[in-house]
């Protein structure tokens, strides 16, 4: 941030060559640090990429406050309490630079950077006032970036603020304008919104665009930053029209377009997927929105060398979350460009395109948890999971490597790059259940099966085994719970999804399949759903800040539970099912989550203990008010009066 602060406000009027052959100067020093300074803070990332549920996106705190803040934690902390060595390194490192706290008002330059970098995030630019040093400073860049064309026509450009021409501060064609870094960063906003909307409206040709960009990046390799912010908001506003990729006006994917689609629906032939046509061809043609146009042809304008790629690790992530958010084909098509350019990076962008599938279409989301549940409990023919386990949820790697082109990818893999895109994360609670119960179902199935077959009573190891599958299962499904959403998920679950489902009627009633031992493995399946879930988010006792929300949540349930046990709620599942939930989840949280029961209120848990009682689960009763600590001890010396009565 220093190195930023004091280089970003040099004019460059020095610069050293160096053997290699780069050339060192205050802007190459200060765009340098700027990426560097930018990676910490993951400033190309979208801010759903770091957020769970209603858990506060860690995105919004990887910024240049927050940075500080860990560096100062460092230096108020005494080193010698601090156990771990990299730590206590770190410490020495922040007291060295400066004993005391440092703020962001300490670097004034950045601050309004960043200022202005979320102002162009959250709305349209504005506030750019003719005469005034910004106004110059964009009428100069915009003359050096297009000053071929400036040359026979002085009014090609027209910038946003209602000014009229580009011509303002006259340059040589030779010369770039020798302006400190934070003032170029400052206008390159005006600038970039100025040359789109030249490019929009037909006075600049796509070829054009991206040169006076690609100068303007190479002349402050900085601003290429905030070039993909600009961008980066423009293309999630959606006003911009889209672009044909016909190779003459703009670079055309078609040549191995195909092959790419070919390639996505190979990758995903393992989970089950349909993945919708390409559908490009003459009647067809590939478009992009205009932005994500100019911004891949810029990226696929630069040299894959060491100068270059610092920069391009900046936008690489923007643009592929950019691509993956809009309509479908669009991944697909920049997958396209970039392997054309970088036959390398085939593999890794062909991963990039296939997870695109998911982010538009819930339906394929269904369908990749199923595939994971089947997977996971061996109950798919396909030939990497047929075995189950974590192996054919996770599988082992995918890539070219393999005989006969790139591999299937295992659907738990595929599920692990999606979920944080996922927009709507409340369908999931549905789902999950649904498919879970699909899946305990396909288990008893088997266990009938199984005994038919061996002509034999349904036997203590049959049962046992079915049970580990349901808990196999069951674990599966709250780990998805945990990744997907959090507290805010499992909250919902336990309030409302949980109750509502055994509130309700349930069609395979109907059918006959209420029998056998699928309603009590049913039953079995949500508890330990409902119980890993909440031990994975609220912790098993109160040291996580997410365990805040398990008190009124829990106790919620619990209340439920009780009323429900004491008949004052009518259930539409089946006896056998309600049963064993209570049971299950009772027992499971006695045994493992003790904490648990000292929050909720006496009057519940005496009530569940008289349930269990009426149930014959005296051992489960008394274990219940045994873990409720001195608060229930009244009502346990009750119950042990009553058995021995």
């Amino acid at each position: 941030m220093t190195i930023c602060e004091v280089y970003g406000s040099r004019v460059p009027n020095i610069s050293r060559t160096l053997t290699t052959g780069e050339e060192i100067s205050a802007h190459a020093v200060f765009s340098n640090a700027f990426a560097l300074l930018l990676k910490l803070w993951r400033f190309n990332h979208p801010p759903v990429e770091h957020g769970i549920g209603d858990v506060p996106p860690v995105g919004s705190q990887l910024t240049p406050e927050y940075l500080l803040f860990v560096r100062n934690s460092h230096v108020v902390s005494p080193e010698n309490v601090i156990k771990d060595p990299n730590r206590r390194r770190l410490a020495r490192v922040a007291s060295f630079s400066s004993p005391e706290s440092i703020f962001v008002d300490s670097f004034p330059k950045l601050k309004a950077w960043y200022r202005q970098h979320l102002a162009c995030i959250a709305s349209p630019l504005s506030g750019l006032v003719n005469g005034t040093p910004v106004h110059q400073t964009v009428n100069a860049l915009l003359n050096m970036m297009f000053r071929k064309i400036n040359r026979g026509s002085p009014s090609v450009i027209s910038i946003s603020s209602g000014s009229s021409s580009s011509s303002g501060v006259g340059i040589e064609d030779n010369l770039r304008p020798k302006l400190p870094a934070w003032d170029i960063l400052e206008a390159v906003p005006f600038v970039a919104d100025a040359a789109l909307t030249a490019c929009a409206h037909g006075k600049l040709s796509p070829r054009e665009l991206c040169t006076g960009l690609k100068d303007l990046a190479d002349y402050l390799p900085a601003t290429l930053a905030t070039i993909v912010s600009y961008f980066s908001a423009e293309v999630t506003r959606g006003v911009w029209k889209s672009v044909s990729m016909n190779g003459t006006d703009w670079p055309s994917p078609t040549a191995n377009l195909s092959n790419i689609e070919e390639q996505i629906k190979k990758i995903l032939a393992a989970t089950g997927i349909d993945v919708p046509s390409l559908a490009i061809g003459e009647s067809s043609p590939a478009v992009l929105p205009l932005p994500l146009a100019a911004f891949v042809s810029l990226t696929i304008t630069y040299k894959l060398d060491k100068s270059s790629l610092r920069f391009l690790d900046l936008a690489g992530p923007a643009l592929e979350s950019l691509a993956a958010g809009c309509p479908w084909p669009c991944m697909p098509i920049v997958a396209s460009l970039w392997t054309q350019k970088v036959k390398r990076w085939s593999d890794f962008l062909l991963f990039s395109a296939s997870r695109t599938v998911f982010l538009h279409n819930n339906d394929a989301v269904i369908q990749l948890l199923r595939s994971c549940f089947s997977s996971t409990l061996g109950l798919s023919s396909t030939c990497i999971s047929c075995n189950g386990g974590i192996g054919a949820l996770l599988g082992h790697g995918f890539g070219s490597q393999f005989k006969g082109g790139i591999s299937p990818v295992a659907p738990g893999i595929l599920y692990l790059r999606i979920y944080r895109s996922i927009r709507d994360i409340m369908f999931l609670r549905e789902e999950i259940i649904t498919i879970l119960m699909h899946t305990v179902k396909d288990i008893a199935r088997f266990g009938e099966l199984k005994k038919a077959k061996n002509g034999m009573n349904y036997g203590h190891f049959s049962l046992a085994v079915a049970i580990i599958k349901v808990k196999l299962a069951a674990s599966l499904g709250a780990t998805l719970i945990f990744l997907s959403g959090g507290p805010g998920l499992l909250q919902s679950l336990i309030k409302e999804t949980l109750p509502s489902w055994f509130m309700s009627f349930h069609q395979y009633e109907q059918q006959g399949e209420s029998s056998g031992i699928f309603p009590m493995l049913e039953g079995y399946a949500l508890a330990y759903l409902a119980g890993l879930s909440g031990m994975f988010i609220w912790g098993v006792n109160s040291s996580s800040t997410a365990s805040r929300h398990r008190p009124i949540a829990l106790g919620c349930h619990m209340k439920f539970m009780a009323n429900a046990v004491d008949g004052q709620i009518s259930l539409g599942c089946d006896p056998a099912t309600w049963r064993a939930y209570v049971s299950c989840f009772l027992s499971l949280i006695v045994r493992c989550t003790p904490e648990w029961v000292s929050e909720v209120d006496v009057e519940v848990l005496t009530r569940l203990s008289q349930g269990m009682r009426r149930w014959n689960e005296k051992k489960l009763a008394l274990a219940l008010l045994g873990v409720g600590g001195v608060r229930t001890m009244a009502s346990a010396a009750e119950l042990i009066i009553e058995t021995d009565s």
